[in-house]
């Protein structure tokens, strides 16, 4: 395998554009390069900007440093709610149109000075909204078409919701990467005793478009899978969605069996609470979920409830979006640390070296269990 020794030679001077939706995130991929490169800790890799709004809601952005011939990465979090600003009086609250204009924003202030561009969006732009079932838009595709005119060169994103959106952009470097390691080595932190006995633990799917995810959790750990499929009620929609009638359970008997359900987001969180009420009822033993982002979007009282209840034992999300405070504090609750291997991924690249060691997290899975069962 390639190694950054085979290729010490940087690509650009390297620059990383944290804005304000990933300052918190940036700020700790900034500190593992510090360390991975044995700069000064007075140093940094940052360029600092400032993102000005107006009171009528435009606004800009100004680097304060120059840029030119850099490799830049700029890292935004479209899913940060937290960010405000004043709109004729009112506070308003930033949504993803608004997090994608600043990323255009930096791009137009940089000019095509960089020479290169990354964009690290760990939450893809409209990635829900990526193909056509009628007379609706394409916002996904449009997106990544505008980064590729305004000068982006590789856009990094974690676990999109399809990953065959990158057609879009078939000259960009479309990079998918996923958090599969470092949820299992904090699983296996929380609870070593969890993966011993291998018969003891099933992963489900709570539908069949994270099929594929279970299965690639279920064939690393070495345990069953099991799926829950979604009856829609087609003939209504609510929220712009068809409402769920049943979920329909496929798989081994569970009863007394440890229980992982793996998905790429939790949103409202209907889904995990419909299935952790399906799973008990088959009685289930402990139940655990893990996804790569957790929006909360009604908070986190259900969850709490279903913890006080005994319905489940842990929740594990990322840090690659925006969790908030009392998400984070509840015993319920374990935020997974993605900032290092951010780091280690910028840190190839801008080496050009291959990051195909840190795609496949197989081996590094792997050499965690035989540890943990040694």
């Amino acid at each position: 395998m390639e190694s950054i020794n085979d290729n010490p030679q940087e690509y650009g001077q390297l620059g990383v554009i944290a804005l304000e939706s990933s300052k918190e995130l940036g700020k700790k991929v900034d500190e593992h390069l510090k360390k991975k490169r044995g700069l000064n800790p007075e140093d940094s890799y940052l360029v600092p900007i400032k993102e000005i709004r107006f009171s009528n809601g435009e606004g800009k952005v100004q680097i304060e440093q120059t840029v030119r011939g850099k490799d830049i990465y700029i890292v935004c979090d479209v899913g940060n709610y937290s960010c405000t600003y004043e709109l004729f009086g009112y506070e308003n609250h930033k949504g993803p149109d608004e997090h994608f204009q600043d990323i255009k924003r930096v791009l137009s202030a940089i000019g095509g000075k960089a020479r290169r561009i990354t964009v690290v969006m760990p939450l893809l732009y409209a990635s829900r909204q990526h193909r056509r079932k009628g007379r609706e838009s394409l916002d996904c595709a449009l997106a990544l078409q505008e980064l590729e005119r305004l000068g982006v060169e590789e856009i990094i994103t974690f676990d999109v919701h399809d990953p065959n959106i990158q057609n879009a952009v078939p000259l960009v470097s479309f990079t998918n990467l996923y958090p599969t390691y470092d949820i299992v080595k904090h699983l296996i932190t929380e609870d070593k005793n969890l993966f011993l006995d291998k018969s003891s633990m099933v992963v489900i799917s709570p539908d069949t478009g994270a099929m594929d995810r279970a299965i690639y959790y279920s064939s690393i750990l070495g345990c069953d899978v099991g799926l829950f499929y979604k009856r829609r009620d087609h003939s209504v929609v609510v929220n712009g969605k068809n409402p769920i009638v049943q979920h329909e359970y496929i798989g081994k008997n569970i009863e007394g069996l440890n229980v992982l359900i793996v998905d790429d987001m939790i949103a409202s969180g209907e889904s995990v609470f419909d299935i952790v009420v399906e799973l008990k009822k088959r009685k289930a033993k402990n139940i655990y979920v893990a996804a790569t982002f957790g929006f909360f979007t009604e908070g986190p009282k259900k969850f709490q409830k279903l913890y006080d209840d005994g319905m489940i034992s842990k929740v594990y999300c990322t840090n690659l979006t925006y969790v908030p405070d009392k998400v984070k504090n509840a015993e319920w609750f374990k935020l997974v640390d993605i900032s290092n291997f951010i780091s280690a991924v910028i840190n190839n690249l801008n080496h050009d070296v291959t990051i195909s060691n840190l795609r496949d997290a197989t081996e590094g899975i792997k050499t965690l269990l035989k540890e943990m069962n040694n």
